[in-house]
């Protein structure tokens, strides 16, 4: 056989998928996100979840600018920046990436600036373990259509 069965590909995906939702990374919003995909708009949940990384790492950046800055640490501004990053996490269903939000927020309303830094060194573990597994799930699945689009001829 050249390449992997559509089926095996879809079997991966599902086991990745098992996998994130075992461990917490993802909760059930996730699903709801697939169910909007169709025909239509075969790519709707990678679009979704692509444009949550662009804005994601905008945010991550500028929390670490607001934490890097000893002289002028704005709490309402990291609060701002977290309340956007925790709610696309939630629209897309990163429930890890969102617990660690909460955490943080809790130690920015704290003015705690090292629990704070603690919290983002977490966010950015989390949300880089999530973008990792996401990008492996978008890989598999445009393998799979791939292989479920090619046509072998039968041999009699």
């Amino acid at each position: 056989m050249l390449g992997l069965s559509a089926d095996r590909l879809q079997a991966d995906m599902n086991r990745l998928l098992t996998l994130l939702f075992h461990q917490g990374v993802l909760d059930e919003q996730f699903l709801q996100l697939q169910e909007l995909q169709d025909e239509s708009s075969p790519n709707f949940v990678s679009e979704v979840v692509n444009l949550y990384f662009r804005e994601s790492d905008k945010h991550l950046r500028n929390l670490r600018a607001i934490l890097m800055d000893r002289e002028c640490l704005d709490y309402k501004k990291l609060e701002i920046h977290l309340n956007h990053f925790m709610g696309s996490s939630s629209s897309i269903g990163a429930k890890r990436v969102r617990n660690v939000c909460l955490a943080f927020r809790a130690a920015s309303e704290q003015n705690n600036r090292v629990g704070c830094l603690r919290s983002l060194e977490l966010l950015e573990h989390e949300y880089c373990f999530l973008k990792n597994n996401m990008h492996e799930l978008f890989h598999i699945e445009q393998q799979r259509v791939m292989a479920a689009g090619v046509r072998y001829p039968m041999l009699d």
